[in-house]
């Protein structure tokens, strides 16, 4: 075998090892969403400042799930999920520069409302933000 091409199988099987670990620890270390009846709290901070504490009981295993069964989030569905345009009735004008802020605990999530798993007890923070 030539020497070109066994440095492009070795390159292809180290990518695909590389692939497939990656894959494997987000299964393993990624956060699980949760079954029952649960409690979450989740702070409104509106373009004026004002703060509004909304205590969410659900069943449901995801925020936005939960933030739905309350009627307090509407947006645009695309291939990333939801695009929150409406908290709590306010909208965001994207054109110019306005978006809402998930945090939970202060810190910003890394995942959509679609895929945030919700668990008894947490502490979201939806605000409303101007700037990129």
């Amino acid at each position: 075998m030539p020497a070109a091409k066994k440095k492009n199988l070795i390159v292809l099987l180290v990518l695909i090892v590389l692939i497939a670990g990656a894959a494997l620890t987000y299964v393993i270390f990624s956060q699980k969403p949760v079954e029952g009846m649960k409690t979450i709290t989740v702070d409104v901070i509106h373009k004026d400042g004002t703060k509004k504490t909304f205590r969410i009981k659900t069943t449901e295993e995801f925020l936005r799930g939960a933030l739905e069964q309350e009627d307090l989030i509407k947006g645009t569905d695309s291939q990333f999920g939801m695009f929150v345009e409406t908290v709590d009735g306010e909208n965001v004008d994207a054109g110019s520069r306005e978006w809402w802020c998930f945090t939970q605990n202060g810190e910003s999530l890394m995942t959509g409302v679609d895929v945030t798993p919700i668990k008894d007890g947490d502490h979201y923070e939806i605000t409303f933000t101007v700037g990129w």
